[in-house]
């Protein structure tokens, strides 16, 4: 079976950046600005982009058009004999569905305030911030509710993904992500123009480092260095599969590059809807995961036109999770047609099922079993959910990538830099091996083990020991892969 392409560069830049630009950018990074002092923050955080998860983008890309597969097979097509790196593949397909167990869910969120705002729920009779709460709280305690929005979600991205590459996944998401751009645009020039938003202009744009010192330079720089690494959705095969579709006219690192600056100027953007607004009435920046379901809706209930703009604003953050659920949905896809010869239509009518029916779980852990606190008091199974992606398959995936390219037990950096400066455009740095082979695993390393201390060091020894021998054994794991009979040089 001959393998899809992408029609255009464009499609393939969109597409992936639509899979990069998520719910971490538009929601995750503005209150990560506020938690830690606005602009100061974002120079660190744009200093850890490019020397982090950049090189590992390049990775990713050049193992998917390397092998001209899926992770579920690309490790076995490079790997030299007698190497283990295949048997990573199977962590990478299991952390796409528990990816999209909890993030279905939440796409189903924002279809739901986008529909909400639409119909002026929040905006015709004025509601207080207590209001607005108990309307959230009421739709997390409505299993109904919560799985008919998910199946839409669901329904909606598989339908794309059902009409292939080029007709599917490419047509309609350069549309999606070309209006999320013109929205995003539109909103973040409302937002400065409020009466008051120059405070928050300061704060988001003009660095403040003493007040940096005072949220403590150590979690700042962590906390920076921690959402770069996360924001380009590496480490799972999420974007080898789009290399996978590409041809080789293009060299790796000039299309990373145009997709990095795209993820990162719609998470800037994000900032500067979000950070003026709470300035121009009164409230923190701070205010964490709340911000986008309490804070903000009470925001649009007190603006002039605040239907309108909470409409355009939760169909923007509609897109956002969209395009990244349609690209986890192709790259799920394509484990069944590179592992089994199936057709794309049914792999898409099993998956169908299969999300829905995995999704199930996280529906069910705000209502029916909201007693079940996997990861101590008040956590819920998308907390659980989200740190086995987070915390593990993210950081530990993307130490396979960039190992994998640059040891000479793997592919080797030479295969690895002639695939990524095939074709025309940059090239990748050559001078940067070394950063790649011992700065960057140690990074993330360090990520990865502070991740665990500290989600678990508040809750005692008695947690922490036992966790963090956990996660040494994954991280054991992972460096045994390199081992095999025969040592190849790079």
């Amino acid at each position: 079976m001959e393998r899809e392409k992408f029609g255009s560069r464009l499609g393939f830049i969109l597409v992936s950046a639509g899979c990069a630009i998520g719910l971490g950018n538009v929601w995750k990074f503005p209150y990560m600005c506020g938690q830690y002092g606005g602009a100061a923050f974002i120079l660190i955080y744009l200093v850890f982009l490019a020397i982090l998860g950049f090189p590992i983008m390049v990775c990713e890309f050049s193992v998917g058009r390397g092998s001209q597969k899926s992770c579920a097979t690309s490790f076995k097509v490079l790997e030299p004999e007698g190497t283990r790196w295949h048997t990573y593949s199977y962590i990478g397909m299991a952390g796409n569905y528990l990816l999209m167990m909890f993030y279905t869910t939440v796409a189903g969120w924002m279809l739901y305030y986008f529909w909400r705002c639409l119909t002026g729920e929040f905006t015709n009779t004025p509601l207080n911030t207590e209001q607005i709460s108990e309307k959230f709280n009421a739709l997390l305690q409505s299993p109904a509710t919560l799985t008919f929005w998910m199946i839409i979600a669901v329904i909606l991205a598989f339908g794309i993904c059902s009409l292939g590459v080029q007709k599917g996944v490419e047509k309609i998401t350069k549309i999606m992500m070309l209006l999320l751009l013109g929205l995003i645009v539109i909103l973040a020039i409302h937002s400065t123009l409020l009466p008051g938003a120059d405070a928050g202009i300061r704060f988001y744009l003009v660095p403040d480092f003493h007040s940096m010192m005072e949220k403590g330079i150590g979690n700042v720089i962590f906390g920076a260095m921690s959402q770069a690494f996360f924001t380009l959705s590496i480490g799972m095969g999420s974007m080898a599969i789009f290399g996978s579709y590409l041809d080789k006219s293009r060299s790796l690192t000039g299309e990373a590059l145009s997709i990095t600056i795209l993820d990162t100027f719609v998470a800037l953007m994000a900032g500067l809807i979000i950070i003026p607004a709470c300035f121009a009435y009164g409230i923190e920046p701070d205010a964490g995961p709340s911000l986008i379901f309490i804070t903000l809706p009470n925001i649009f209930n007190q603006m002039s036109g605040g239907r309108i703009w909470g409409s355009l604003f939760f169909l923007f953050l509609s897109f956002a999770a969209l395009s990244t659920v349609i690209a986890v949905f192709e790259n799920i896809i394509s484990f069944a047609i590179d592992l089994w010869g199936w057709s794309r239509k049914k792999a898409v009518l099993f998956n169908i099922i299969a999300i829905i029916v995995l999704s199930m779980p996280c529906v069910l852990g705000y209502n029916i079993l909201s007693g079940f606190h996997p990861l101590g008091s008040g956590t819920t199974i998308m907390d659980l959910e989200d740190f086995l992606i987070s915390s593990n398959v993210l950081p530990l995936g993307s130490l396979v990538y960039v190992m994998f390219c640059t040891t000479r037990y793997g592919w080797g950096f030479d295969n690895f830099l002639t695939e990524a400066d095939s074709g025309n455009g940059l090239r990748f740095p050559h001078q940067l091996r070394w950063h790649m082979t011992y700065v960057i695993p140690a990074v993330v390393v360090f990520i990865y083990l502070k991740g665990y201390y500290d989600l678990f060091a508040p809750q005692g020894l008695q947690y922490l020991i036992p966790w963090m021998c956990i996660a040494l054994l994954f991280l054991a794991f992972i460096f045994s892969l390199r081992r095999g009979k025969n040592k190849h040089s790079a």
